[in-house]
């Protein structure tokens, strides 16, 4: 008889953790749930704060844009009219959006159309201005970076990169330690360690 109650007992627990985990899967899910809906530009301001830049449209509208970069993936959109009713909101880095850059717009139009960037290299031998973003990591590697290449401030073409750790748990998470590693722009070109790690 003990046998069979440590046996369902047995059953119970492992009942529980499976709960348990399922329950924290699922908490999880939801705590990475895209935001509700706004319906009016108060309702936005007193859940995201005063938005990192508020664009002014041709129709009249008003598009406030809470940006994350230079660590997040996202860069919510809300557009509102005079009165201050949401009229829509999106994800400016999803990739539908990411997918409207063409060739010939300027800055300033890539710019309202996908939020602040997360930072600008210039290219000496090809010319070229590139701005990046960080995006969703669907990819092989750590990050996934969108990149707008410009050449005299018009578009040119568009790429993705993938950031890669290097080898070894002298560099960390992001590859190269402080203040060298990804999200930061500059290469350890030289410091006090070998040039071979």
């Amino acid at each position: 008889m003990s046998a069979a109650v440590r046996s369902g007992s047995g059953r119970g627990a492992l009942f529980a953790l499976l709960l348990l985990i399922a329950a924290a899967v699922l908490g999880g899910c939801a705590a990475f749930a895209p935001p509700k809906p706004f319906t009016t530009e108060a309702e936005a301001l007193a859940a995201r704060g005063e938005p990192s830049r508020r664009w002014k449209n041709e129709d009249g509208t008003t598009t406030l844009e809470y940006a994350t970069q230079p660590y997040g993936h996202t860069c919510l959109m809300v557009q509102v009219d005079a009165g201050g009713i949401v009229l829509r909101q999106w994800d400016a880095l999803d990739d539908d959006n990411l997918a409207r850059v063409r060739k010939g717009m300027t800055r300033d139009e890539v710019a309202r159309l996908l939020g602040e960037h997360r930072s600008e290299q210039f290219f000496k031998l090809s010319g070229e201005e590139v701005w990046d973003w960080n995006i969703h990591n669907d990819g092989p590697g750590i990050a996934t970076l969108f990149n707008v290449h410009f050449i005299d401030g018009k578009v040119v073409r568009t790429s993705q990169t993938y950031v890669f750790p290097r080898d070894g748990a002298m560099f960390g998470p992001w590859g190269y330690p402080p203040p060298f590693g990804y999200p930061y722009p500059r290469f350890p070109g030289y410091g006090p360690w070998p040039y071979w790690w």
